[in-house]
């Protein structure tokens, strides 16, 4: 059974998603009240446990402000795994980043200067901008907004 469980904050503010192992040992514990009346059956030896599928916090957690990283995961999903450049979608083997202004010419691993790129593209242009290799991006690099990726 992989089934996940919604995790709020008491301000029902949606914190992540859990396994139900875990969600069970906040649920005895007393740590969290249910927050609807959907449940997940788990069979156990004495019977049936219903446990709520969301569930929230007793007590208020305060979780700091944290913008996420531009690491090569996070600039996929911010991409939607497209290449920036010819606008195919992108798989595990073909899929690299690209420096809009290279690294080599003093651009930084920020995130307004990095694109998902398909392999083909990325050495198309090699170490010039878009610009110089007539190769408009499809658009403007941007932060990830900020939450649980």
């Amino acid at each position: 059974m992989t089934t996940t469980i919604s995790l709020f904050n008491m301000s029902y503010e949606k914190i992540l998603e859990i396994d139900w192992q875990h969600a069970v040992v906040l649920y005895i514990r007393g740590k969290v009240n249910a927050c609807t009346d959907e449940y997940l059956d788990i069979r156990t030896g004495s019977g049936i446990f219903k446990l709520p599928k969301q569930i929230i916090l007793k007590k208020y957690v305060h979780i700091p402000y944290r913008s996420p990283s531009p690491s090569r995961k996070n600039i996929f999903l911010r991409d939607n795994y497209t290449c920036q450049y010819c606008e195919c979608q992108l798989s595990h083997d073909i899929a690299t980043v690209d420096h809009v202004l290279p690294r080599g010419r003093g651009g930084k691993h920020e995130w307004e200067n990095v694109v998902a790129c398909c392999l083909r593209c990325n050495r198309k242009k090699g170490f010039r901008t878009p610009e110089e290799a007539n190769m408009p991006l499809m658009k403007k690099p941007k932060p990830l907004k900020s939450g649980f990726y």
